[in-house]
């Protein structure tokens, strides 16, 4: 396939009411949900199928993988989730209807025939969760306990999928990554020292020995239900108190320690050392920007709760029936090559193939040969599968 197709990119809206009992996007119609997306739409094209990704929080509509999908041929769609930008009141069961909107609209109303989920890093678990509930339907209640009849959405089935630098699920992602020195979330200044990956006082330093690594993993887990555990306490108090709507945002300090920053030696990979795809942890791990900074009770659940989140995907790849292309970045700088394997092998079908693009971090930012070498892998296995 010659790979400078022209494409043209086009604004795409999907509109659909939205009977929630309470609102948790900013502004807007209340009532309607309108999602935005652009078609990446190569010149000429009569394609019937569209590879479909969606992030739960948006923003990728201009990645480099996109454009070189587009310029393979192929019929490339992002659509942006209700929560674009913000992951603070995100509820994974509404970004599945939000996904099931657009493949539905896609459709129905634009006649694409087939579907194919791009799943690319935390859109990957999403495209999984999606999957499954399409083909097993089971969902009446989110975490927190709240109605969201997902079996009544009767969601079409996607085709096939394409995993892309994916993690095995935001909320397994956030605890590998959960600084697990905290001892007090209200003071998340007292730490434990032994545990405090950045402290110099530290003696547990790089590269580390298997045994802190596991104390240290066993220490973020508990991390994670300690809030939970507060997080459910405070849902079941409002209700008692006949407040089943009412919220409480709260903050969740020091959110990017995992020890492979620091060691480049635990799940390796050509990832740089002291680094991560969002830049320095250290200075990442206080940063706005950090994962689950900013949550609410709803979306801690989930989202990010270690137990009780239910958009995983290594347990709904087990469930999936369709085609399934996976691939790894082998200098992925945000995920690293036991979540791709896990992945991989947790799909529970024999419609499955792996594939690694050599020296490739996680955006393909500056790499653009790596970013048109995995759209060629794309666009091979949609051809040798028949799904365009």
């Amino acid at each position: 396939m010659n790979d400078q197709v022209k494409y043209q990119r086009m604004p795409l809206i999907f509109a659909f009411k939205d009977n929630s009992s309470y609102k948790d996007t900013y502004a807007g119609e209340i009532g309607t949900v309108a999602l935005t997306a652009h078609l990446l739409k190569p010149e000429g094209s009569t394609n019937k199928t569209a590879v479909v990704f969606m992030h739960p929080t948006g923003g990728g509509s201009y990645l480099p993988m996109l454009n070189s999908l587009a310029r393979q041929g192929i019929d490339t769609v992002w659509c942006d989730s209700r929560y674009r930008g913000t992951d603070s009141a995100l509820i994974m069961e509404k970004v599945l209807i939000d996904l099931g909107n657009c493949i539905r609209s896609l459709k129905e109303d634009y006649g694409y025939e087939k579907i194919v989920l791009g799943g690319w890093s935390g859109g990957g678990s999403l495209s999984l969760f999606y999957q499954s509930e399409a083909e097993n339907p089971s969902i009446t209640k989110t975490p927190a306990g709240d109605p969201i009849n997902l079996v009544d959405e009767k969601f079409i089935s996607a085709d096939g999928i394409m995993l892309i630098a994916a993690h095995e699920s935001r909320h397994r992602t956030f605890t590998e990554w959960i600084d697990g020195s905290v001892i007090n979330e209200q003071d998340p200044e007292n730490r434990a020292i032994l545990l405090d990956i950045y402290n110099p006082d530290n003696p547990n330093q790089p590269a580390y020995s298997q045994e802190f690594v596991d104390i240290y993993r066993k220490a973020q887990i508990e991390r994670n239900r300690r809030i939970t555990s507060w997080v459910q306490e405070k849902l079941s108090d409002f209700k008692k108190n006949n407040e089943k709507d009412r919220e409480f945002g709260f903050v969740v300090h020091r959110t990017m320690a995992d020890p492979k920053w620091l060691d480049p030696a635990i799940d390796p990979n050509g990832r740089k050392p002291n680094w991560c795809f969002l830049g320095d942890p250290k200075v990442v791990n206080n940063s706005p920007v950090g994962l689950a900074r900013y949550c609410s009770l709803r979306s801690w659940m989930s989202q990010w709760s270690y137990d009780y989140a239910k958009g995983d995907g290594v347990n709904c790849a087990k469930n999936i029936s369709v085609p399934t292309l996976v691939i790894g970045n082998t200098a992925d700088d945000g995920i690293t090559p036991s979540h791709t394997h896990n992945l991989y092998n947790a799909i529970g079908n024999e419609k499955k193939q792996l594939a690694w693009i050599q020296d490739a971090n996680h955006y393909y930012f500056g790499q653009p040969e790596k970013s048109k070498e995995s759209a060629k892998v794309c666009f091979n296995w949609l051809t040798e599968n028949d799904l365009i």
